[in-house]
């Protein structure tokens, strides 16, 4: 296994990353403020000073005032140019925030940089449609009128993110919300304050480059009280909530009793149907990435595997296979040799090993993996094999998410009872299918197919472009954020008529003077 670094080695390069973006005079650990901690050795790095009434109060009134004063006013193609500059200097500092992201999250390298490569993207993505928020002209029953959509900048728009993409979900909704004309307050994850901090300065430095106003965008760092005031402010008109089914559930009905909008992104219970027919090699790449990938802290992490009978012993030895040699590859994510790197902390461990106990409680024979690594070398950080657990039936437990690297293997007859059993579980978000049969393949992806947000064909359940809407259905919250036309739910639209005529007909044939 690669060996890990000591906690100063992690602290002096996370610290260099963040003075080369900006973020400087973060006070070392004294126990006064809120600890910014690394999974990769478990102990604390900084303590950043947390938000406190005043400050978000004072954050949510900055940013309500720059909205109504001057962002909202502010020509889309001219928004466009701030958020232009945040993509260039978003390249420029990739590799500083892909440290960043390493230290916070413990992802390993290459996934870290690839979530600043989705924050790159999404800025390509919301520059050009700066210049493409369109309405629509529809005819109209009364002669000398025309009939047209319009979209409007909709106002300070909440961002609450969580701790596996600490950036790329900010950026989804932050480039978009910009170029509507909508002005950021953003609540990270307690876990993931660097992250943060860094983003806000790389953003401020584009304002100040671009001669934007600087309360277009705030971060607020704390916990869950921090995130309640967010929640419960009516100047807030849209709450971007990132995280658990749980907390999903207790935002929606607060944010609905103020009649403010909601965009929510919670937890997946994602499945790959593996058929008959299935490239079987592409499938156990597909599976193994899924499952394993970001030590199975992603929502669009592969948790159940639904496989034909036919091959399911194939299938299923392979990916076992394929498990025993990750062992070797368990360690510093910052080691190119890495692929999984550690959990989050030691809640998702404890997690992991209760959702292993009632899978064995509930019939089900766990075939490889489920121990803890490294715990010598660093006994407060989680480094776990991911683990593959045979299960007789669709269990309680196979029906909730475990936030971490167990999958879930069951087998199917018809591809109809593979769909029941992929659907039958409270979560929408993401699913895939492996088949060479384009029937099956059509049925996949057809109303009487996978009832996901996302619905994959001979590729796995993670990796999502930003050009494609993300979100998911049912508990998963129904929320769409990135790309197609998710930037609606940034505005609002307005109906106009235009009476260009010297008569005054009234709709549906009405006759009143």
């Amino acid at each position: 296994m690669p060996a890990l670094p000591s906690t100063d080695h992690v602290h002096d390069r996370v610290t260099s990353a963040l003075q080369r973006c900006g973020v400087d005079h973060l006070p070392e650990v004294t126990g006064t403020g809120h600890p910014a901690r690394t999974p990769i050795t478990g102990e604390a790095l900084f303590d950043v000073a947390a938000c406190g009434p005043a400050d978000v109060e004072r954050a949510i009134g900055a940013a309500d005032t720059c909205f109504r004063t001057a962002w909202r006013d502010t020509p889309a193609p001219v928004r466009g140019h701030l958020v232009r500059r945040l993509g260039e200097l978003l390249r420029e500092h990739k590799g500083d925030l892909a440290d960043i992201v390493t230290v916070e999250a413990g992802k390993i390298r290459s996934e870290a940089a690839g979530e600043v490569q989705e924050m790159i993207d999404i800025c390509d993505f919301a520059v050009g449609l700066s210049r493409q928020l369109y309405g629509r002209t529809m005819a109209s029953e009364r002669p000398g009128h025309r009939l047209m959509e319009t979209w409007h900048p909709l106002g300070v728009v909440g961002v609450v993110t969580a701790f596996n993409f600490p950036v790329a979900v900010w950026a989804w909704n932050t480039a978009v919300a910009l170029v509507c004309g909508d002005t950021v307050v953003w609540k990270p994850s307690e876990l993931t304050p660097l992250t943060a901090l860094a983003c806000h300065a790389l953003l401020a430095r584009a304002a100040s480059d671009v001669g934007a106003p600087s309360d277009v965008h705030h971060v607020l760092i704390g916990g869950r009280d921090t995130g309640a005031l967010l929640v419960d402010d009516p100047r807030v008109a849209l709450l971007s909530a990132t995280g658990s089914v749980r907390m999903g559930r207790e935002v929606a009905p607060r944010v609905a009793a103020r009649l403010g909008r909601c965009l929510l992104e919670l937890g997946g219970n994602n499945a790959a149907v593996v058929a008959p027919s299935a490239d079987l090699d592409l499938a156990v790449r597909g599976v193994v990435f899924g499952a394993a990938g970001t030590a199975g802290q992603r929502c669009t992490t592969l948790r159940r595997l639904i496989v034909h009978e036919d091959v399911a012993e194939a299938v299923t030895d392979r990916v076992v296979e394929a498990y025993g040699r990750l062992r070797a590859r368990i360690g510093d994510p910052f080691d190119d040799a890495t692929l999984v790197g550690p959990l989050i902390g030691e809640s998702a461990h404890r997690a992991m090993a209760e959702a292993l106990e009632e899978a064995a409680a509930e019939g089900g024979t766990v075939l490889c993996g489920g121990a803890r690594c490294l715990e010598k070398e660093a006994p407060d950080a989680y480094y776990v094999e991911p683990a593959v657990v045979r299960m007789p039936r669709q269990s309680d437990i196979v029906r909730q998410e475990t936030f971490a690297p167990i999958l879930y293997v069951l087998t199917y007859r018809t591809l109809e009872e593979a769909l029941d059993i992929h659907n039958g579980v409270p979560q929408g978000l993401s699913s895939s299918i492996f088949t060479t049969d384009q029937r099956e393949a059509e049925l996949f992806m057809s109303a009487a197919g996978s009832d996901c947000g996302i619905v994959n064909v001979n590729i796995g359940t993670s990796g999502a472009e930003i050009g494609g809407a993300f979100g998911g259905e049912k508990a998963t919250g129904g929320g769409r954020e990135s790309g197609s036309d998710a930037w609606r739910a940034y505005m609002r639209r307005a109906t106009n008529t235009v009476n260009y005529s010297t008569e005054l007909p009234l709709a549906q044939g009405v006759s009143f003077l």
